[in-house]
C-alpha cells in the first residue's frame, strides 16, 4: 500500500470534496496533513479520510504547479 507522504497523490474519501484527487504538501502530526487539488482548498486532512494511490508529485513549487500537475494524472 502506498504511504503517507510529502507529494503522495491521494483521493479524499471524506467530506464534501470526497472523490476528489489532491495531493500531500505538508504533514503535520501523525494524524493530519496539508493537502491541495485541482478542486480541494488547501487545508488540513485527517489522514484517515484519504485514500494514497500510487502516483506521487513534485510539491516544491508553488500551490498552483501542483494544481497542474494533478490536472495532467
Amino acid at each position: 500500500m502506498a504511504s503517507i507522504e510529502v507529494g503522495r497523490v491521494c483521493v479524499k474519501t471524506a467530506g464534501r470534496e470526497a472523490g476528489e484527487k489532491c495531493a500531500i504538501v505538508e504533514i503535520i502530526d501523525e494524524n493530519f496533513v496539508e493537502v491541495v487539488g485541482e478542486s480541494v482548498k488547501n487545508r488540513r486532512c485527517n489522514i484517515n479520510h484519504l485514500e494514497p494511490t500510487a502516483d506521487t508529485i513534485d510539491v516544491s513549487g508553488d500551490i498552483e504547479a501542483v494544481k497542474a500537475a494533478l490536472a495532467d494524472l
